[in-house]
């Protein structure tokens, strides 16, 4: 069949993918078969069809159950195939005869020929379709994020259109793990916004507090790749966590402003300016204390070495995070309050080194 034909030419273009070992398949093309080809102008001729052939071969051949004696204490099955010294060879395949339409007995070899040839040892199945499993082995050092698409890329071009692909086992978790994880992360930002509206009664300072999750996950990214992790599930869920940490300074600051503003009347530029001082410390002892705490997942002490990209992922965002929104969140504070009350307030440079004073 085509599947029995392209999977040898899979195999040996994943063979040739960079990164990939220990390449094997479980398709074993070394079970002896008896190839039977129906000439179907001779069986038409003689009013035979096709499924009374395939009927003939399979109540000789296939053990099929065809009836069940019942007695008073025990039930029989009855089983239709030919006797075991007539299962022996091609040849007896001449002593089957096939009844025509007319009610004749036609050999079966007046209307097929017959060949030796060679077939898988196991039919291997998935999903109730015939399967051929290749499996492989990483090289050290090369990621399966960066494996799989190198498969698909040498494989698809060598496989027919009647020949689908699945990755199955630790391809398929990973497939599978990651599939849903941009959805979710859209979706905690969302529903972050929407709460943060809720308690500030505002659209427009939600984006303030959120301003800050761009540098936290650049820092998460480049601390992986120095670190030479790849982003797997453990490392996604660090930036998950991150979006909870990293919000907590602007939040910190946002507050105070806010507050400032409504009950003792200041303006935008000295309320955040006052945010950022009085905010300054509890922002830095919250940032260091989750540092601490997620430094020795990251440098894989007490743990296994599999958590570690959590602990990587938070500790590089919390890093990159806390130096970049001390000075960017007090000027998207401005900005979003002269957008929003459409006075012309120009953003002073002093702001943002009055957050480190």
């Amino acid at each position: 069949t085509a599947l029995y034909e392209a999977a040898p030419l899979a195999e040996a273009k994943m063979r040739g993918v960079p990164g990939l070992m220990d390449v094997t398949s479980d398709l074993q093309i070394t079970s002896p078969q008896v190839q039977v080809t129906i000439d179907r102008d001779k069986a038409a001729s003689l009013q035979v069809t096709a499924a009374q052939i395939e009927l003939a071969l399979a109540n000789a051949y296939s053990s099929r159950q065809v009836s069940t004696i019942y007695t008073p204490t025990n039930q029989y099955q009855v089983v239709v195939e030919l006797m075991p010294e007539h299962q022996r060879g091609a040849l007896d395949l001449n002593t089957l005869y096939v009844r025509s339409g007319s009610g004749k007995l036609v050999p079966l070899s007046a209307v097929t020929t017959t060949g030796m040839g060679a077939g898988p040892l196991t039919v291997q199945h998935l999903g109730q379709m015939p399967a051929v499993i290749l499996s492989f082995n990483l090289e050290p050092g090369i990621a399966l994020g960066e494996a799989i698409p190198r498969i698909e890329a040498a494989v698809r071009p060598v496989l027919p259109d009647s020949v689908t692909t699945a990755f199955q086992g630790t391809a398929q978790a990973f497939q599978s793990s990651l599939s849903g994880l941009g959805l979710l992360l859209l979706m905690a930002v969302l529903v972050i916004y929407l709460v943060l509206g809720i308690l500030y009664e505002s659209f427009i300072h939600p984006l303030t507090i959120l301003s800050g999750l761009p540098s936290a996950g650049f820092g998460a990214l480049m601390a992986l790749k120095l670190w030479g992790y790849e982003l797997n599930v453990y490392g996604f869920v660090g930036i998950l966590l991150l979006i909870g940490i990293v919000k907590k300074n602007a939040i910190m600051m946002i507050d105070f402003a806010l507050e400032a503003q409504r009950d003792r009347g200041m303006g935008a530029r000295e309320a955040i300016f006052e945010a950022c001082l009085v905010r300054f410390r509890p922002i830095m002892m919250t940032t260091m204390a989750a540092i601490m705490g997620t430094l020795p997942i990251a440098l894989g002490i007490g743990g296994s070495d599999a958590r570690r990209p959590l602990g990587i992922a938070i500790v590089g965002g919390l890093v990159v995070s806390q130096l970049l929104t001390l000075y960017i969140t007090p000027v998207i504070y401005l900005l979003l309050e002269r957008l929003r009350s459409g006075r012309g307030e120009k953003v002073s440079e002093g702001v943002g080194v009055a957050v480190v004073g």
